[in-house]
């Protein structure tokens, strides 16, 4: 944790590098920065709670599988490729 004594030499090195006309400035930038960080923040944060409060979608019917439509069933079950070659 920072104390007093390394925050002020922080701000006396921010004053000697960049001046007291440039100091304002950055000030803003910062400002604004951290408020756009805070503002996305709160956005994930509304749109997962959103997310959480909806209510799932109902599970789809469960539809029969079929075989695909290149393969031809033998006599004894078992499916081999049919004569035909797939379209391309």
């Amino acid at each position: 944790m920072l104390g007093w004594p390394e925050i002020i030499g922080i701000l006396v090195v921010v004053l000697v590098l960049f001046g007291a006309k440039k100091i304002p400035e950055l000030a803003r930038g910062l400002g604004s920065g951290i408020k756009e960080f805070k503002k996305a923040t709160r956005d994930v944060q509304d749109d997962l709670q959103r997310a959480m409060d909806e209510e799932p979608p109902p599970p789809a019917p469960k539809r029969a599988v079929t075989p695909p439509a290149d393969t031809v069933p033998k006599a004894d079950g078992a499916e081999t490729p049919s004569e035909h070659p797939p379209k391309a």
